[in-house]
């Protein structure tokens, strides 16, 4: 993971507000947590491929999650358990803060996927910049060398998106041949339509390589 954490007062305020009660297994792994944002029941790990809402930062999700049962009340695991604070590569310059909810008055928009941030987020408060919290923790890499191609994430990428053929001025993922840009967002978008047609994300994006389509 390529985020690091440091202490301050907000993290001190966090921990008094936002506090989560963790049971763990032999492996360390949360079997069951207490959260703030669902104080009724507690949360139980679980896996499903098939696609959920989350009801923390509201954006959908795939996987690994917590969930009540009884409400059908789902959170990403980096919601359900998030950093206090937080730092990444793109922006060396800021220090983002989790928070329950958006700041301010005025609508707010992740810096990665574009998309209205309307639940949990990261906000950094000198510069502004919010970001979802599965975003903040996007993987680096996608793919591998034994499926023959991987996609690298970058802040800005000039080249239109192979999916939607927007620009834009969120974060992408780009292959290393720099002939296929995919937004994050338009990644998740994928990854949905991908369980509903019962295929592969990595089938797409080998599919586009290999065909070279646009120009980086």
């Amino acid at each position: 993971m390529y985020t690091s954490f440091k202490p301050n007062s907000h993290n001190h305020k966090y921990q008094k507000d936002h506090n989560v009660t963790t049971t763990t297994t032999t492996n360390t792994k949360y079997s069951e947590i207490s959260h703030f944002s669902h104080k009724q029941h507690k949360l139980a790990f679980d896996y499903s491929e098939s696609p959920f809402k989350c009801d923390g930062c509201k954006e959908l999700g795939i996987g690994s999650r917590y969930k009540c049962s009884i409400c059908d009340f789902d959170l990403h695991t980096h919601c359900s358990i998030p950093s206090p604070s937080l730092f990444h590569p793109f922006y060396p310059k800021c220090s983002f803060h989790f928070l329950s909810q958006p700041p301010g008055d005025t609508s707010r928009y992740c810096n990665a996927c574009e998309k209205p941030a309307k639940g949990f987020l990261y906000h950094c408060f000198s510069c502004g910049f919010d970001l979802h919290p599965c975003c903040a923790k996007l993987p680096t890499v996608l793919g591998s060398d034994e499926h023959g191609v991987r996609l690298f994430l970058y802040r800005k990428v000039s080249s239109a998106c192979h999916r939607c053929g927007r620009k834009g001025s969120g974060w992408s993922y780009r292959s290393s041949c720099k002939r296929y840009n995919l937004h994050v967002a338009c990644v998740r978008e994928m990854v949905v339509e991908s369980w509903h047609e019962g295929g592969g994300l990595m089938n797409v994006v080998e599919s586009g390589c290999h065909k070279g389509r646009g120009k980086g």
